[in-house]
């Protein structure tokens, strides 16, 4: 429970914890960001660690402290992308360990097939759209791979997808996030970005639920 809500209070106030971080490691907070994108992005057991407000905050102290925006817009890139990548590879080797599983009550190979067919057919799409929404962006690589989507087709909407990700928040942040009302009311905007990132899955979910009952 308390890491709950050490992490709640570190997503509302990114912004004071970012600053605290730049204070205490200097230059190593590069590093330490590096490893937040990419862990968000690349383990499919860190769905919770921020991405778009921890992007749009870093950003905004980039154009008040010593955080250089262009190193953060690539070395932050390059977590995003690797961290999909490794992802991806994560979900591909598990596939056949899958497929020589028996069909049970939660599990069905023609799952698998289907899913391999929609990623081949939607998946570029998916990788890219994904990417802005949170959590959801930690499970299509991975799914991805679960369903072979092709190694190639995947790269291309995974570095257009992660350049596009972290070039709009982190610029967002710089140009924006030092505006007087958005500066007073950090907190709010960062809520703001969660709710609109998070607003099509939910949605969706809804939509694909009255579908269904219908």
């Amino acid at each position: 429970m308390e890491f709950i809500n050490n992490l709640i209070d570190f997503i509302l106030h990114v912004d004071v914890h970012l600053n605290n971080l730049i204070n205490m490691y200097g230059a190593w907070t590069y590093f330490i960001l590096f490893l937040i994108i990419f862990s968000e992005t690349g383990l499919v057991v860190a769905p919770f660690l921020p991405g778009d407000s921890l992007l749009f905050a870093a950003g905004a102290l980039a154009a008040t402290s010593s955080l250089d925006v262009v190193w953060l817009f690539i070395l932050l890139s390059v977590a995003a992308i690797i961290g999909n990548i490794l992802n991806y590879w994560i979900g591909y080797n598990v596939g056949p360990g899958i497929l020589q599983k028996k069909n049970t009550r939660f599990f069905n190979k023609e799952y698998l097939t289907r899913t391999h067919k929609f990623y081949e057919k939607h998946g570029g799409k998916t990788i890219v759209i994904a990417r802005f929404i949170p959590i959801i962006r930690t499970f299509a690589p991975f799914v991805a791979g679960i369903g072979f989507m092709s190694y190639g087709r995947f790269m291309f909407f995974n570095i257009v997808a992660g350049i596009a990700w972290v070039g709009i928040f982190v610029f967002g942040g710089y140009y924006f996030g030092n505006i007087p009302t958005v500066k007073n009311n950090f907190t709010l905007v960062i809520v703001a970005i969660i709710v609109v990132s998070v607003l099509p899955a939910v949605v969706e979910f809804f939509r694909h639920r009255r579908k269904s009952k219908g």
